[in-house]
């Protein structure tokens, strides 16, 4: 072969091979494309689930959504020590079986929050969940703070030692970087910092003390911050104070975290202020308390005032039941709520026992006692409340709620039961309707949360 053949020889092999290069290249470039499309796909899905839809045979009611079985996640927390990851699962509205079912079910469990998980707080653009450990039997309480994993379970970043009680926290800061924690037993108020890490870090604490019990000497023999929350504009944490009979209000500094006490709230003698939320309207700004004590709920019209404080006119207090009606004494008012719409107020009351429901296990004719979810319509022009429908919260002591972000459903934390209860909702009427699932949990069941984006920090 000559010279000039060979080199036109190899110049066929060398394209042949780029040849085979470029489009072996472009079948993995296909490929890779194709997986991470999915991939982004199915990590949105789970960021972002799709409602659940269906027809619910056996008492289930439909959601009124789109017809495929989809599932959502949801965190709980229990004074068993115990922070449980629950899978809802809905079925497919063209199950034609009969026998198809919602179903919730427990598939991750950690005990890294602590020997007494009373809180639970998502971040869900960060993937990080906090968790408090109110500290019951030792001398300190604790945050901690997890990453949440697709798969449901939690992997522990951080702990940080803090004074004992914490029951409540309210994210803040840019971005949301801080937890304003609210602590009942050590009667404090605390400010601690994260890292995007999840590293945990304590910046402030005030500790508060009466000069005296107050009317109910029994549970105001000393200070009680219940809650934290964040208001609207979130420049300003309240925290409600059951022993003090106030509302303990912060200016919030976003960029170091520091919490200045201004002028607080004072509520009625006796009362208990425990929790309270806010709603937004066109030209106002309402606050709602829900007090344990007094068993009754107060709406305040909110007013920013130029040099930095609050103030609030009483607009009403009334019973949490919205009329007065004999309530057994050991009756405590529990959490409160706004719809995600802002059209509609929840409330629960425990230790009532006020229904007697279908027992959830088929095989068990016991009547469950149970105590009520109260919903009122809101009146934007003037806050006042409208009472709509009390409904069997699912059994004993609806120390939390939770409302999904499509407002069609609802998580109750049974403490009295050690059950987690989900609720279907009407959005338009807010009536609440039927019993979707239920879960047994391990001791008192204290928070039931979505995996969902509901941060109001900015």
């Amino acid at each position: 072969m000559t010279k000039s053949g060979r080199i036109a020889r190899a110049r066929r092999f060398s394209l042949r091979v780029l040849v085979g290069v470029i489009v072996t290249f472009l079948l993995a470039f296909l490929i890779l494309t194709r997986q991470s499309i999915q991939f982004s796909q199915s990590i949105d899905e789970l960021k972002h689930p799709t409602m659940w839809k269906g027809i619910f045979p056996a008492g289930l009611l439909s959601l009124g959504l789109a017809s495929s079985a989809s599932a959502t996640l949801l965190y709980v927390s229990s004074y068993a020590g115990t922070v449980t990851t629950l899978s809802l699962t809905l079925p497919d509205d063209d199950s034609t079986s009969g026998t198809s079912a919602a179903t919730l079910e427990a598939i991750s469990n950690s005990t890294g929050c602590g020997p007494n998980p009373s809180w639970l707080t998502l971040d869900y653009s960060k993937n990080f969940l906090f968790c408090l450990d109110e500290g019951l039997t030792g001398p300190y309480g604790g945050v901690t703070s997890f990453f949440t994993n697709n798969d449901g379970t939690l992997t522990t970043l951080n702990k940080l030692d803090v004074i004992q009680g914490p029951v409540s926290i309210a994210e803040f800061g840019v971005g949301g970087h801080g937890l304003a924690i609210a602590h009942y037993s050590g009667s404090s108020v605390s400010s601690v910092g994260f890292t995007p890490e999840g590293n945990l870090t304590l910046v402030q604490n005030e500790t508060y003390a009466l000069e005296a019990p107050g009317p109910n000497p029994e549970r105001q023999e000393a200070p009680h911050p219940h809650e934290a929350i964040l208001d609207p504009t979130a420049s300003y944490v309240l925290v409600p104070d059951l022993g003090a009979d106030l509302v303990r209000i912060y200016q919030a500094d976003a960029s170091t975290l520091g919490l200045t006490p201004i002028a607080p709230l004072t509520v009625r003698p006796g009362s208990g202020p425990r929790h309270g939320t806010f709603l937004v309207t066109p030209s106002k700004t309402f606050f709602y308390v829900i007090s344990e004590l007094g068993n009754a709920i107060t709406g305040y019209d909110t007013i920013y005032n130029d040099n930095k404080t609050l103030s609030f006119h009483e607009l009403f207090y009334i019973p949490t039941h919205g009329e007065n009606i004999t309530l057994p004494e050991k009756t405590g008012a529990g959490e409160i709520l706004v719809s995600p719409d802002g059209r509609f107020l929840i409330a629960s009351s425990r230790w009532e026992d006020s229904f007697n429901i279908t027992n959830f296990d088929p095989n068990n004719s016991t009547l469950i006692p149970s105590d009520p979810l109260i919903t009122y319509s809101i009146d934007h022009s003037t806050g006042h409340l409208k009472k709509v429908q009390e409904f069997a919260a699912g059994g004993r002591v609806p120390r939390h709620f939770s409302i999904n972000g499509d407002g069609n459903l609802v998580a109750v934390a049974l403490q009295g039961d050690g059950r987690v209860v989900l609720i279907n909702r009407n959005v338009k009427t807010g009536l609440l309707k039927d019993y979707v699932a239920t879960v047994n949990i391990e001791g008192e069941v204290n928070t039931a949360i979505f995996r969902e984006d509901n941060r109001t920090v900015s």
